[in-house]
């Protein structure tokens, strides 16, 4: 979407891109943390039906959960804050076969 505008140096266009869904479902996250409030913001940015952003939402917490990293922003010293990532590690090991003496 554009518009244009006239200024004393002439016309400018102005782009406007309204947000996608996954945009406004992360807005919505920043916002609370209940999955029906969330799709309630998402739904009324994006002017969507209710039970498509619902159903986008749900798969979206599921793959969040899944992936088991959270950002959590911590105040420092004299209120300055820093973002902190905090991971689950995942541990593999090898399966290895006991050998027989030959």
């Amino acid at each position: 979407m554009s518009e244009d505008w006239n200024t004393k140096y002439g016309p400018r266009r102005v782009r406007r891109d309204p947000p996608t869904l996954e945009e406004a479902i992360f807005a919505a996250a920043g916002i609370t943390e209940d999955l029906d409030a969330q799709a309630e913001i998402a739904a009324a940015l994006m002017g969507m039906p209710l039970d498509v952003v619902q159903a986008e939402v749900k798969k979206q917490s599921r793959v969040a959960a899944r992936s088991g990293g959270v950002t959590r922003v911590i105040a420092g010293e004299q209120g300055a804050q820093r973002a902190v990532v905090v991971e689950r590690r995942v541990v593999r090991r090898l399966a290895t076969t006991k050998r027989t003496g030959t």
